[in-house]
């Protein structure tokens, strides 16, 4: 092997490094979403994995047509499960974006919407709450659809991906300390989200109710923040690191065993602090579960209000490809009196959302949606279960597209559901 240029800089050597792991067997080429929809070898993770080498070797600069690649792709990993030689793409990813973000290659409309919503919204949370309480009035008087037809038609395109603003009381966050019933089994610490917290407050109330029914003290500390999934994915490692530090403080004073997340994104994102904070971050790393890997871990006390419902189960792909977490939510949901699985064709494959992919790249994320939507549409569920924000924006605007029947919900939903039929009493501190 030729040895680097001088000049090459600390991530080029990185990406080049963890570039050699791949033997270009091409195995990864079917997971790949973008391949899928392409066919194209420079957008599949081979090829992307050569551009990138390439540009660490100094054979070819870093340019537009790489820029483009980096951010073509969704970021889904699957390419990780499949790859026999163990290539960590993410990580690739995470650094050749940061590089592209360092050169200035990006402009444009995706870039400013990217820009504003990592920098001036998910990061403040009264930003946020102000923005979707704004939201809430629009939807409620209807000037969303009023102003529709005025509004430029990239924004026409990304309005059926906003989904419903929940009530206030909805929004409201768990309280700081929530106590197990029965048992006590331990205690963990709860990360609420940042858009969670605003448009699932209420799968946050039913991951609480489920862990205290479990006999798990709930702790949400109230200086939590954004994860930094989302800044990591568009390159600023920086940013990325702030936050995780931020999370690392505010779950230390907790004094958890576990800490359990139920959105896929900021779970992965939250396992990869040691490789942000070398020495900082391992620690807190090792503490952080799905809310359905640690309920199947722990032994799931049977749910018994049956839920008499065919339900297909799509897995978020940082879930089932971040952090290798398949069979977990189906454990459970198997546990669930009257509630069949029901198989669909496309369960592992990307639903085109990835974060705020679906608002940079509106064109390949509808393609990609498009086959998922195939598949769950031939399968024909009453339920669509899915643990990630994005997923279940994205699929519930798929199925409001071809005005299926069934409803879109996060697999706690339809726990909490049996463990609480209307009329029954909430663990202590429940809402």
């Amino acid at each position: 092997m030729e040895p680097l240029p001088p000049e090459t800089g600390e991530r080029w050597r990185e990406i080049h490094a963890l570039s050699l792991d791949c033997v270009h067997c091409g195995l990864c080429l079917p997971t790949c979403p973008t391949y899928r929809e392409t066919g194209s070898e420079i957008s599949s993770p081979r090829g992307r994995i050569y551009l990138l080498r390439s540009v660490a070797e100094g054979r070819i600069p870093l340019s537009e047509v790489v820029s483009d690649e980096a951010y073509l792709c969704l970021g889904c990993r699957a390419c990780e499960t499949a790859c026999p030689s163990g290539v960590r793409f993410g990580s690739m990813l995470e650094h050749a974006r940061a590089e592209v973000e360092t050169a200035n290659l990006r402009a444009g409309t995706a870039k400013r919407i990217e820009r504003f919503a990592l920098r001036s919204l998910l990061p403040h949370r009264r930003r946020l709450r102000f923005v979707v309480s704004v939201l809430a009035v629009v939807q409620r008087l209807r000037l969303d659809r009023m102003l529709l037809p005025l509004l430029p038609r990239r924004l026409r395109e990304l309005h059926p991906l906003l989904p419903k603003v929940p009530p206030r009381r909805d929004r409201r966050r768990p309280r700081k300390l929530v106590r197990g019933w029965g048992d006590r089994r331990g205690r963990v610490g709860f990360l609420v989200g940042c858009i969670a917290s605003e448009l699932f407050g209420h799968v946050n109330a039913a991951t609480v109710r489920v862990l205290a029914c479990n006999g798990f003290d709930v702790v949400v500390p109230r200086s939590q923040g954004c994860c930094g999934a989302l800044h990591a994915h568009a390159g600023d490692l920086r940013g990325a690191s702030e936050l995780a530090r931020r999370n690392i403080a505010a779950f230390a004073e907790a004094e958890v065993d576990a800490i359990v997340v139920n959105s896929a994104g900021c779970g992965a994102a939250m396992r990869d602090a040691g490789r942000w904070l070398p020495g900082e971050g391992e620690a807190f790393a090792a503490k952080v579960r799905d809310v359905a890997e640690f309920l199947d871990a722990a032994g799931l006390r049977p749910p018994d209000t049956p839920i008499d419902a065919r339900v297909c189960y799509d897995d978020p792909c940082h879930l089932v490809h971040g952090q290798r977490v398949a069979e977990a939510p189906r454990n459970l949901l198997r546990q669930i009196p009257g509630l069949k699985l029901q198989p669909h064709d496309d369960p592992e494959g990307c639903c085109g959302a990835a974060g705020i992919y679906n608002l940079t790249h509106p064109e390949m994320s509808r393609a990609v949606l498009e086959r998922k939507m195939r598949s769950l549409a031939a399968a024909d569920p009453d339920i669509i279960a899915t643990g990630n924000p994005g997923c279940l924006m994205q699929i519930g605007a798929g199925v409001a597209r071809l005005g299926l029947r069934a409803r879109v919900v996060h697999p706690i939903e339809l726990l909490d559901e049996s463990y609480f039929p209307p009329g029954r009493p909430l663990p202590a501190g429940g809402r």
